[in-house]
């Protein structure tokens, strides 16, 4: 009798799960990350607490703007089910903001540390090639006023000048003296890492497109393809021409020449699509060149 009763109650108790995974699937979130599982409803209602609580925490990712505002159990990262068979494991993933990050500290662990310290006090003012952008950059930095439409700079020149080191040390004087919010991006990796990581492709194209200024390092060096030219590039150029937003670009080519390296493409020689490319960073910059001594040798 005892038998009979404990399996009339195994039967209520998966009856009562079943219902419960059943009224979890009216939420969207819930069912959509069930459907990605490919669970069956015996799996789905066994796990059903645990979909649960993965659910909650991207629906908090959804709505997050940066690891500052995390809600989840641990900051920068979601509980995900990894399904092996019948059996469901909770498993930590990082977020885009946490591997954003990961990543930006690796760099300042690498050669690239050079840059995220450069400041003012670091740059060699004896080296008479220099002069010139030095007193551009020290006057952009006295007279720049977030309010002002002020162009950039496309810095170009030879290799290992230090193009890249004036830029940063600017960019950094500004965000800590002035509060200004920028990005830094080593341009031929920005291909890259779209094509990597798509979940995170429109958020990063807003904020390219949106912080208030902008550093393409070392455009020209990236091999050219129609997608990354005329999606990637033009879209984020065209976004911050409209909204007069400040960009800078260092690079070793003149524009002329990064105007016909951009005409090529494994597909195509689009001359068109490259000069379009080349009128919006001469809307947004101010061209100086830069010939001085391998500072890297």
């Amino acid at each position: 009798m005892e038998s009979l009763n404990n399996k009339s109650q195994v039967r209520e108790l998966q009856k009562e799960l079943l219902a419960n995974y059943k009224e979890n699937l009216k939420d969207a979130t819930f069912q959509n990350l069930v459907n990605k599982l490919g669970i069956d409803e015996n799996v789905g209602s066994l796990y059903n607490s645990d979909l649960e609580d993965s659910a909650l925490e991207l629906k908090n990712c959804s709505k997050c703007k940066g690891l500052y505002e995390c809600k989840n159990k641990v900051m920068g990262h979601f509980l995900y089910p990894k399904v092996e068979g019948k059996v469901l494991d909770l498993v930590y993933v990082p977020c885009k903001f946490k591997k954003e990050n990961d990543r930006l500290l690796a760099l300042k662990n690498t050669a690239s540390k050079e840059l995220f310290n450069a400041r003012f006090q670091n740059i060699d003012v004896k080296d008479k090639n220099r002069v010139e952008v030095i007193k551009w950059i020290k006057k952009f930095y006295d007279e720049y006023d977030i309010y002002k439409d002020m162009k950039g700079l496309y810095l170009h020149g030879s290799f290992g000048s230090g193009k890249s080191f004036l830029v940063y040390a600017l960019l950094n004087e500004l965000n800590i003296n002035k509060k200004v919010d920028f990005v830094a991006l080593y341009f031929p990796d920005v291909l890259k890492d779209l094509k990597e990581d798509w979940d995170s492709y429109n958020g990063k194209m807003e904020r390219y497109s949106t912080v208030p200024i902008l550093l393409l390092d070392d455009i020209g060096a990236e091999q050219v393809s129609e997608w990354g030219r005329d999606e990637v590039l033009g879209t984020i150029l065209q976004n911050r021409m409209n909204n007069h937003l400040t960009t800078f670009f260092t690079s070793n080519l003149t524009q002329e020449e990064l105007e016909y390296h951009l005409s090529l493409s494994k597909s195509s020689l689009d001359k068109v699509k490259a000069r379009r490319i080349l009128e919006r960073i001469k809307q947004l910059t101010v061209d100086m060149e830069m010939i001085s001594d391998n500072k890297r040798s």
